[in-house]
């Protein structure tokens, strides 16, 4: 093969097997892309390996193992980026042993380097309370105070991924009696959400009010920012801080500055869990494959009422010890009876 064959493989990764025989979805290949320009970065910073020289004989397990280590140690990425950037490599050497049979033994090592166990966390979400003081807070007499409304109600409300929310197309909001929401999620899946009342009040005047009714608006994005572009996840993330601090400033108790949007979805999967919706609708609500995934709500909510219960519950018992526990031998207790 001509001497950069990494770049001619990668091309074919990037532009033809992920899109075409995959299908994969554009999140997913600029996610890779992204994933690959840090993989050449670190070859010709580190390693002296230049783009445009690079092999694929070259970038065998111990180059990646070096190259993993440098994102923790270099770039302080997380175990939970280290291993989506592993996972992008995985994917491309699986594409090459198929393509390239002689790569089959380097692929297979290199497959062979684990993921990184991760620490989950306790499941962070907000009481009901605290979200609707929350959502209180954009001024909705501004163009931009509606949006931000509409915004953070719908994330919220269909316990909808940031991405998932991003990605929404005018077409996608069905205004029936019921509005009803498409969202796309992981791996193309779609599912129909339906909103509350006030939500889907907030969608009609903002989609009216932002002169989208017209078919010919129906692939056009739900939410755009002052450029007139898609809002991006980075936006979403702003508006909602920025409403956080809002929050903060009037007195809402249990919002804190380290609030993202999948906190929303947390609370929206919390509050129905409590309000006794059956686990799975709230697994089809949020577009789970698995209701395994859905139950760590179940044991986080376990969690909680055990912790209130130890916190809150006065036993009636008589806090005097009973005689047996006063006699260190059951048997001589029995005895005296």
């Amino acid at each position: 093969m001509k001497e950069t064959d990494f770049a001619h493989y990668l091309t074919q990764f990037l532009m033809q097997y992920l899109p075409s025989q995959v299908g994969s979805k554009r999140n997913t290949q600029l996610s890779y892309r992204d994933s690959f320009s840090l993989l050449l970065r670190y070859c010709r910073d580190s390693e002296q390996l230049y783009p445009e020289k690079l092999t694929v004989s070259k970038v065998d397990r111990a180059l990646i193992v070096r190259y993993l280590q440098w994102l923790e140690d270099e770039r302080h990425c997380k175990a939970t980026t280290r291993n989506q950037r592993l996972a992008a490599i995985h994917s491309f050497f699986s594409f090459l042993m198929v393509e390239e049979p002689q790569y089959i033994q380097q692929g297979q090592q290199i497959l062979g380097i684990p993921m990184k166990k991760t620490d989950k966390g306790p499941l962070l979400y907000l009481p009901l309370e605290s979200v609707k003081g929350l959502l209180e807070q954009p001024d909705r007499r501004t163009i931009q105070g509606k949006r931000d409304a509409v915004v953070l109600s719908l994330l919220y409300d269909t316990g909808a991924r940031v991405q998932e929310l991003v990605d929404l197309k005018v077409g996608d909001i069905t205004l029936n009696d019921t509005v009803t929401v498409l969202l796309t999620g992981k791996g193309g899946k779609s599912r129909i959400v339906p909103v509350m009342t006030p939500t889907g009040e907030l969608i009609r005047h903002y989609i009216s009010g932002s002169g989208l009714t017209s078919p010919v608006y129906s692939r056009y994005p739900l939410f755009t920012n002052r450029s007139n572009k898609q809002l991006t996840r980075a936006g979403v993330t702003y508006i909602l801080k920025k409403y956080a601090q809002q929050a903060q400033f009037h007195g809402i108790e249990g919002i804190t500055g380290e609030i993202t949007p999948h906190w929303l979805r947390h609370s929206k999967a919390m509050h129905l869990l409590q309000s006794g919706v059956n686990l799975v609708y709230i697994r089809d609500l949020l577009g789970h494959s698995d209701i395994s995934t859905t139950e760590i709500y179940a044991r986080a909510d376990e969690k909680m009422k055990r912790k209130a219960l130890t916190e809150a519950y006065d036993s009636p018992a008589n806090e005097e010890l009973p005689p047996w526990k006063q006699n260190k031998d059951l048997l001589d207790w029995l005895k005296s009876l």
